[in-house]
């Protein structure tokens, strides 16, 4: 037992090295996730009805974002095969053709400001709850641009696994954002107070100082040289066509399944306040979990590419299963506090809320944490699997499982739900079968092997004799 822990803790592919690149990742976007769970504590201290209506405009803002993000984002394996394959040269005008998408994208999006109220009106939340979802969908849409901007530059970053970086410009976001939420959400030091409004410039303004810090790092002396990240600056029609044709599929998928998640949101709330601010707390609470498994997935992705970019599919599959071992060690333990300790979770919302109104949500909120403690074991295997088909190329497959499965076993079920009136237990059971079911499609894909033979970039390697798909054994443990 000890020898197999050492052969899959050791060497390339290995835990170690999982975390070593993954690490960085994790706490960035636990990061992210803080900022977010502090911004909503924030809002929860001022009123229940802002912080209610943060969740469903952050996740309607997001979702219409997450198309370009997930395409902007694809990047990251364009880096790492170009890595993996020795082409340096051809990594600067990748992550160009990501920053030009982005450009456009964040044109696009401000198109979305006239069409707010139409959006939340259709919701049909408790009318002060959708005044505060329309101010604050207005703010981070007309920010969106920052946000995927520093996105496709960061993937410069993640793909070549500079990891460290990425997580320190993001702590000075987190900083940022935290700070500026104090001081706008309250009108503190002297600033306005904006309340959820100032939650949004707080966001979007954590967007630009990433975008920035990460600007100064990509134009650096050595990146120019190396990797072409001036010389790169202009748009190649055949490299851009593939960051579309396997970026978009990414894109698309994120945001029907962001999509499809708004939805849910939207029928939750439906049932009536209390259900839709208790979900919000848990959901919030559930990111904690997450967020971090997302920065684990984006590492596996590099991890996979420049593996594939060397023609060695068995150190992708060795580095699969080593982040499932990680990804599972940490969401057994997370599982088991959202289990045992919901109230720990909870205990920050109740810190100045007003204690009438957090009594009315955190029982149910308690409830609903034993649902994330079950389904978020099944999570972990839904971002490790589609992450390492992603790294190799397969994001149809990936697109046309999580959406297919997102509306047949979530969207639709939930919309019969509402409509029949069965209760918020009812829908959240429905959201958790469907989380297991599309966590076994993506592993048995996995296990038929046949992103083994994918690639991105232009040459696709012939597959060694000995590349077939197998499940971990103390042969692939070592390496």
């Amino acid at each position: 037992m000890n020898e197999r822990i050492r052969q899959r803790w050791n060497g390339a592919g290995g835990c170690a090295e999982i975390l070593r690149v993954g690490l960085p990742l994790m706490l960035s976007t636990g990061m992210h996730t803080l900022q977010i769970f502090i911004d909503r504590v924030f809002l929860m201290w001022y009123s229940s009805d802002q912080m209610s209506a943060a969740m469903p405009a952050g996740i309607m803002s997001f979702t219409f974002a997450s198309f370009f993000l997930g395409t902007v984002s694809y990047a990251n394996t364009f880096v790492a095969q170009y890595t993996g394959a020795n082409q340096p040269r051809r990594v600067g005008p990748a992550v160009w053709q990501s920053i030009l998408f982005a450009l456009g994208a964040g044109i696009v999006m401000l198109n979305l400001v006239p069409l707010s109220n139409t959006i939340f009106n259709w919701a049909g939340h408790d009318p002060t709850i959708r005044r505060y979802e329309i101010i604050y969908f207005k703010v981070l849409v007309l920010g969106a641009a920052p946000m995927l901007l520093s996105s496709a530059v960061s993937t410069f970053f993640t793909g070549r696994k500079q990891t460290w970086t990425v997580l320190w410009v993001n702590l000075v976001g987190t900083a940022v954002n935290i700070a500026l939420d104090y001081c706008l959400i309250f009108g503190n030091f002297g600033f306005p107070r904006w309340e959820i409004a100032g939650a949004g410039v707080a966001t979007v303004s954590a967007s630009v100082v990433n975008l920035l810090l990460y600007g100064i790092l990509f134009f650096r002396r050595d990146n120019r040289r190396q990797y072409a990240s001036v010389r790169g600056a202009k748009l190649d029609r055949k490299l851009f066509g593939r960051l579309m044709r396997y970026g978009l599929p990414n894109g698309t998928q994120f945001m029907l399944e962001m999509l499809a998640f708004s939805l849910f949101i939207t029928f939750l709330g439906r049932i009536d306040k209390a259900a839709l601010g208790a979900s919000s707390m848990a959901f919030q609470v559930n990111m904690l979990a997450f967020m971090p498994m997302i920065g684990l997935g984006v590492a596996l992705s590099a991890l996979v590419g420049q593996a594939l970019g060397k023609n060695n599919p068995q150190l992708a599959r060795r580095s699969t299963w080593s982040a499932c071992y990680v990804a599972f060690s940490y969401m057994i333990v997370i599982a088991l506090i959202f289990w045992l300790l919901p109230e720990v979770m909870l205990w920050p919302y109740a810190l100045h809320a007003d204690q009438q109104e957090y009594a009315s949500l955190a029982p149910t909120a308690k409830i609903l944490l034993r649902f994330v403690a079950f389904y978020c074991l099944f999570d972990a295997g839904n971002i490790i699997f589609a992450a390492a088909l992603k790294g190799a190329g397969d994001t149809r497959f990936v697109m046309i499982m999580a959406v297919s499965l997102n509306w047949l076993l979530m969207v639709i079920p939930t919309w019969v739900a509402s409509r029949l009136g069965v209760g918020l237990y009812v829908m959240w059971t429905i959201f958790t079968a469907f989380v297991c079911v599309l966590a076994g499609a993506f592993l048995l894909r996995f296990l038929q092997g046949k992103w083994q033979m994918m690639r991105v970039i232009e040459t696709a390697p012939a597959l060694p004799m000995n590349a077939i798909p197998e499940v971990p054994t103390l042969e692939i443990d070592a390496g």
